[in-house]
């Protein structure tokens, strides 16, 4: 029954939708979760203990953290910020990737795509840029900046908090890979448009650059102190989880900002999610099916040791289910006592993220944006970058983890 389940499940997450209903990805892995202890197959005390709190708690805190520097205007006023290089397009692009990538490290590359994205879009066609390679430029380095922390994306979240990998050593192996394939992408961005940065014609905005609140130094001060405080904390004996929710808990006690407003920016979607995946899993692990499966295909010659059998196996269900639900399901056959397995593991399942449009939610939401404005970014023209950025960086990867 648990492998039905979880077959049910993850065959689900990998269409994205249900046939005759109206359902997305977290309500898949709800119903998922809820048909494990609804079959019996774990107790409702085990579905419990089976989700991760440290992760859970680390990963709402740290949207609490980026809700702040939100509502106090930050990322919008980031954006502003480097919109004076606009004459120099090429320096323009390189700025704007490594502004989005040490951001992206550090808080929520979802917001920072879901801020840049409409004042970036607006701007650019006012100037009579392209805005195609620029939105994509976005986009690709917002995926590749947040494999470079544990915090930069929710698997790596994961990652960091099941394999208790310290902080400094995490950066350490993964900020050198990360750096040159940022490199890379930006280098191919500038040869794949080549010659079309401009556009001739002129382009009707069809949006609103999007309604986020007026830059508030001091709101933002405390939201950049919160994330220092954090960042030097995390070198410290104290658990991530507990300096993570300490911090939060000080940024909610305002005079200014409402509770309510900071809490209604919590991603509860992808929390429900994270939730639902750690009882899925853990019962498929329980009742031994899984193991099975991983037995049948090491006989088949897949060796989760080999760091390129790791990587490749890692891109292609990034690609069917999603990266969180992926690294969920690694998890439980990685080697604890080899932490390069666990970088590796975090870095190639971040990378694929740019492969194709729906390997990450960061690029669902510069698309959207970018739509509303009337800026149509195709299936084909995101892979045109995707594939040779992904594959540029997949091969960083693997030279690095034989050094």
């Amino acid at each position: 029954m648990s492998l039905a389940i979880f077959l049910i499940t993850y065959l689900a997450i990998a269409l994205g939708k249900v046939p005759g209903l109206v359902i997305d990805r977290v309500g898949i892995a709800l119903l998922g979760a809820i048909a494990m202890v609804g079959f019996g197959v774990i107790s409702t005390p085990s579905a419990v203990q089976a989700i991760d709190l440290p992760t859970i708690l680390l990963l709402y805190s740290l949207m609490v953290i980026s809700a702040q520097l939100r509502l106090g205007g930050f990322y919008s006023w980031s954006a502003s910020r480097i919109l004076t290089l606009l004459k120099r397009p090429k320096t323009f692009l390189l700025v704007l990737m490594a502004v989005s990538a040490v951001l992206s490290a550090l808080l929520a590359n979802d917001i920072v795509c879901f801020a840049f994205t409409p004042v970036l879009t607006a701007a650019l066609i006012r100037s009579g840029r392209n805005p195609i390679p620029f939105l994509l430029g976005l986009a690709v380095s917002s995926n590749i900046g947040s494999a470079a922390t544990i915090i930069g994306n929710p698997q790596n979240m994961l990652i960091g908090q099941v394999g208790q990998l310290a902080f400094g050593r995490f950066i350490a192996w993964c900020a050198p890979p990360t750096l040159v394939s940022l490199l890379g992408s930006y280098l191919l961005l500038l040869r794949i448009y080549r010659g079309r940065m401009d556009i001739k014609e002129t382009r009707r905005i069809g949006g609103a650059p999007g309604a986020w609140p007026d830059f508030n130094p001091w709101q933002s001060a405390k939201g950049i102190g919160a994330v220092v405080a954090l960042l030097a904390l995390f070198f410290t004996p104290v658990p991530r989880e507990v300096s993570a929710i300490a911090i939060a808990g000080i940024l909610l006690c305002s005079r200014r900002m409402k509770t309510r407003d900071i809490l209604g920016l919590v991603d509860w979607h992808l929390i429900t999610l994270f939730c639902a995946l750690f009882i899925v899993i853990h019962g498929i692990v329980q009742s031994h099916d899984l193991n099975l499966l991983m037995e049948r295909l090491a006989g088949w010659g897949v060796d989760l040791g080999n760091s390129t059998m790791l990587t490749g196996l890692t891109v292609l269900l990034s690609n069917l289910f999603s990266n969180v639900p992926t690294v969920m399901l690694l998890i439980p056959f990685m080697d604890p006592t080899d932490s390069h397995q666990w970088y590796t593991l975090a870095l190639s399942s971040t990378f694929a993220g740019n492969l194709f449009v729906l390997g990450s939610i960061a690029n669902l939401i510069v698309i959207e944006q970018a739509s509303r404005m009337g800026v149509d970014i195709s299936f084909r023209e995101h892979a045109r970058v995707g594939v040779p950025v992904t594959l540029m960086s997949l091969i960083v990867l693997v030279v690095w983890g034989m050094i």
